[in-house]
């Protein structure tokens, strides 16, 4: 049975056992204020996790490129997070960004990881004290063994349209090509089902029941013995929807971490509007 990939404000302060937390706001219109807001107030002993500097490479497909499973452990280790902790990710989007995270760290082997339902935004309603304080760091040891994640490249992909369900993380009006604030082309990868990263939250911006997230990529077609894929602007957010069907209990899916921001500069088929489209 898979363990629930998120942790409660209460569960998280009841914690007796090694812990490191990360903060792990990121702003896409704003990337540097995530850093500032840190500074002004973080939850006790969380360090600053750089979507920019720490979960994204320098080079790469797209705009967030994965970098190397031994870089990630390097980084992570050089921060203070090891192998003995629970490590816990928030920010205040809904899981959006820490949800990056969570996967990155699957991906080395380490599935002690957990998002805090509601992020900062719950730490706060429930009358949790935030520190400005930043936190010591200790020597630790972060080992890389067998990932728990799949991934695949946009040529893959390519080849397996028609066969895998494919979800799109974005919101529907970039999806549909309405808008599209940092990518050169709008619209989405044809055979794509809008799947917004939103639609796993209830209103308070916590994840919704695994009964009914399962519900959710059911009616989207996600099966068992089907692959899925999972993709967004960057390979972000995509691993929201990642993480909302492995709380359901579903399969995992494949991320594509080139993303829209890949495919749009492949010249590659797109589809606009509120349909899939067909390859």
């Amino acid at each position: 049975m898979v363990t629930d990939p998120i942790i409660t404000v209460e569960e998280l302060a009841a914690w007796e056992g090694p812990v490191g937390i990360a903060d792990v706001r990121w702003y896409l219109d704003e990337p540097k204020h995530g850093h500032h807001a840190y500074h002004a107030g973080h939850l006790p002993g969380a360090v600053y996790v750089s979507l920019d500097q720490h979960l994204s490479d320098s080079q790469g497909p797209g705009r967030h490129p994965l970098p190397t499973r031994e870089e990630f452990a390097a980084t992570m280790q050089g921060i203070g997070f090891g192998d003995d902790q629970l490590i816990v990710a928030y920010d205040d989007r809904g899981g959006g960004i820490a949800a990056r995270l969570w996967w990155m760290l699957r991906d080395i082997g380490h599935d002690r990881v957990r998002v805090l339902d509601g992020g900062i935004t719950a730490w706060l309603a429930a009358g949790r004290p935030l520190e400005t304080e930043l936190p010591s760091r200790h020597e630790t040891t972060l080992a890389i063994r067998q990932p728990a994640t799949r991934q695949l490249d946009r040529e893959e992909l390519r080849r397996r349209l028609g066969e895998v369900v494919l979800l799109d993380a974005r919101d529907p009006e970039r999806y549909r090509g309405d808008e599209e604030p940092v990518d050169p082309v709008a619209g989405h990868i044809p055979t794509a089902l809008n799947a917004a990263m939103t639609d796993n939250l209830s209103a308070d911006e916590t994840f919704r029941s695994a009964d009914t997230l399962w519900d959710r990529f059911s009616d989207l077609g996600v099966e068992v013995g089907r692959d899925t894929v999972v993709y967004c602007g960057s390979g972000v957010t995509a691993c929201h929807n990642a993480l909302a069907m492995v709380r359901a209990g579903l399969p995992e899916p494949i991320l594509y971490p080139g993303s829209w921001s890949d495919w749009s500069t492949s010249r590659g088929d797109i589809a606009v509007g509120p349909e899939p489209g067909s390859l």
